[in-house]
């Protein structure tokens, strides 16, 4: 796959330079000076010779046939460039020149005719407005970058060539080999998901870590991002994701739902590690390129300082993860062979003057812990005593290949040789230990992924003829805003409990219906100008007589008047008041990406003012529902506090899951939320108290 791209025999720079410091002959000289042992076909019709490489003025002079074409020639002369490139066999192309999308309606236009012309040859594009590429497996150097990375088996892509040039200066810094290095600037053609494919099949490649702005197709993404997951590790750090410029949404579900959101929520769901920032990128991706992934989250702490050792196991309990309490047989032998001032319990301090010996008895004795232990942290802080080279080295000879073992060598110029040991002993080291304890939660996290059962999605049995009714009479109507009356409906078609009432247009109505339902009662306005009842006076509670339901209506219809003059009111909804219980609020918003995005999280000011929700994209399982509830702060307060009852969690889980299959069923709905949906102790049946639905064209 891309293999023109990735591995040419030939390769054109079409814009070759004789003047140093010009893209085109810095892009000749990195093709030269890498040690490409292909063809390179230099092209300028101005010159003869550069580089002392023979320079034809272009490809049909030239006359032979080339894999791949990289031009860096002016925006007027690229598609002839193209051309030109096709006539002689290329398989792919990189165009470097910039002026495109990024400029412009005017360049996106060029931009795509670069493509068409490209896609009706077969031929494939990278760019344009790119940095180029590299494959350090094959000495090539297509790009204008400054450095050639060493070998390696993290292969990277990135959106941005600025951050592409960082991110070689950073693997030289760290003496840290990459595979390839791919710019994919406006991504014309050739995108994310086009080298997710490509490297999963790529035998060098053990880590793929990527920088994206945008994503071309989420749905694409997520299937591409789910296989290559499945394979070998993806972290990604996406840019771009706050909600600035965004629409207002009329639901709670909707405003609550930003860009960052969704996008975390397509990476969750497709196993796709994500990286915060530039530091956490690299962190995350030299573990899991250097070491085994762990089967738990039982973490051993090493340390030769108390206060470190204290930071590493607060970061570990912080994360969620295990501090381990090591096996009785473990801590004896540890005992026999450390100092008696040594802490034998978890961390296990060396203490400061631990020369190498010291830390070998450490790690093995935690490697040994096979009933206890998952994964390993070795913190050493340099005192006089210590030996930050060589401990690194005895460390190495350590390694057995079944857990992870992360290193943090604190400090810079006294423990530096350390760490360039660490780097060549395959050995992740960090600076702090809230660092390296982030990696290893990013390494159990996928692992635990991996490792998830199969997701099977339930369908349950529901009137959906009966909803196709009620959506195509709105849509017909150009309404796209279903009131309570008719959400309900819809919720009663899904087999939510909603409690009986009916519409009134006038007082005595209303009271009939109140009678007949049962005192107490809710009276809610009905009108397809007001969405949010209580903010214009629309909801009147624990109405309990003729007498109150016939006040409430009068003085409704007065105030909502005199607040909203040109609302349409059609009537009032009147129901019987609910049992109480514990308010959540269920929904979903549509992602313009992603798809439906279903949200979970307590009512009132839970959600309001703390915010305290989650996120998963349709369709869901009964197991993601469920994570779904555990992953709020506010959990503990479903389960039950302090002498608190609990409520029944998987009714819950089931609501979620209706909404996933009606959301997933009917594609015209953008926005709904159930709120509150009002949960009672297990064994007891969720009512769904108010709902709001939004639709839109397709």
């Amino acid at each position: 796959m891309l293999e023109s791209l990735l591995v040419p025999q030939s390769v054109a720079v079409i814009g070759a330079s004789r003047t140093p410091g010009k893209v085109g002959h810095e892009i000749l000289a990195n093709l030269i000076e890498g040690g490409f042992t292909g063809e390179i076909v230099a092209i300028n019709p101005s010159s003869e010779e550069i580089l002392g490489r023979k320079c034809y003025p272009d490809l049909k002079t030239y006359g032979g046939k080339v894999d791949l074409s990289v031009i860096s020639v002016p925006t007027k002369f690229v598609e002839s460039a193209i051309e030109d490139s096709i006539k002689a066999g290329a398989g792919s192309v990189v165009v470097i020149t910039a002026g495109y999308r990024e400029v412009g309606p005017e360049g996106a236009r060029m931009e795509a005719n670069l493509a068409r012309l490209c896609e009706k040859h077969g031929v494939r594009l990278l760019g344009p407005n790119c940095l180029g590429l590299i494959n350090a497996h094959h000495k090539m150097n297509a790009s204008f970058a400054k450095k050639m990375p060493l070998p390696g088996n993290i292969s990277v892509f990135s959106q941005s060539g600025a951050l592409a040039t960082a991110i070689l200066d950073w693997s030289a810094e760290r003496h840290l080999g990459l595979g390839k290095l791919i710019s994919i600037g406006n991504k014309a053609d050739i995108n994310e998901n086009d080298l997710l494919a490509t490297f999963t099949e790529d035998e060098q490649t053990r880590v793929m870590v990527g920088y994206l702005e945008s994503i071309v197709s989420g749905d694409e993404f997520i299937r591409v991002a789910e296989a290559a997951s499945m394979v070998k590790p993806v972290v990604i750090l996406k840019a771009g994701t706050t909600q600035a410029g965004t629409k207002a949404a009329s639901s709670h579900t909707g405003s609550l739902a930003g860009a960052d959101i969704a996008y975390g929520a397509a990476f969750h769901r497709s196993g796709v590690i994500r990286a915060d920032t530039f530091e956490s990128l690299f962190d995350y991706a030299t573990a899991l390129a250097m070491q085994p992934l762990p089967r738990g989250n039982r973490v051993a702490i090493i340390t030769n300082a108390g206060g470190p050792g204290i930071m590493a196991a607060d970061a570990v309990e912080n994360s969620g993860m295990e501090v381990a309490i090591l096996s009785n047989n473990i801590a004896t032998a540890l005992k026999k062979k450390l100092p008696a001032a040594a802490s034998v319990g978890n961390p296990i301090d060396v203490l400061g003057d631990a020369e190498p010996d010291r830390y070998v008895t450490a790690l093995n004795a935690a490697l040994d812990d096979n009933e206890n232990v998952d994964a390993i942290i070795v913190i050493l802080t340099p005192q006089a005593m210590t030996k930050p080279a060589e401990t690194a080295r005895a460390m190495a000879q350590c390694l057995r290949g079944d857990k992870p073992v992360l290193a943090c060598f604190m400090g810079g110029e006294d423990v530096m040789p350390g760490r360039d040991e660490l780097v060549a002993s395959n050995l992740p080291d960090y600076p702090s230990p809230e660092r390296a304890v982030a990696a290893l939660k990013a390494m159990y996290d996928y692992s635990a992924w991996r490792h998830r059962p199969p997701r099977v999605v339930t369908r349950f049995p529901v009137n959906r003829r009966r909803v196709e009714r009620i959506i195509a009479r709105h849509l017909r109507s150009q309404t796209y805003n279903i009131g309570e009356v008719k959400a309900k409906e819809i919720l009663r078609a899904y087999s939510f409990n909603v409690p009986p009432g009916s519409f009134a247009v006038d007082a005595e109505e209303a009271i009939d219906i109140a009678e007949r339902v049962g005192y107490p009662v809710a009276m809610k306005i009905v009108s397809p100008d007001i969405l949010h009842k209580s903010d214009m006076g629309g909801v009147k509670l624990n109405l309990t007589d003729a007498n109150d339901v016939r006040d409430a209506y009068d003085l409704m219809m007065l105030r909502i008047g005199q607040r909203a003059p040109k609302a349409k009111l059609e009537g009032v909804y009147v129901e019987k008041m609910c049992a109480r219980g514990r308010e959540v609020i269920i929904g979903m918003s549509r992602d313009p990406q992603f798809g439906p995005m279903l949200m979970f999280g307590l009512g009132g000011i839970f959600v309001e003012v703390m915010k305290d929700v989650t996120f998963h994209l349709a369709p869901i399982t009964a197991d993601e529902a469920m994570q779904m509830l555990k992953t709020t702060r506010s959990f503990a307060l479903l389960k039950g506090v302090r002498g608190q009852a609990g409520v029944d969690i998987g009714a819950i889980a089931n609501g979620i899951q209706r909404i996933s299959q009606m959301v997933t069923d009917f594609p015209h709905i953008t926005e709904m939320d159930i709120n509150p949906f009002i949960v009672g102790p297990m064994g007891t049946e969720p009512v769904a108290a108010d709902a709001r639905i939004s639709l839109r064209k397709i």
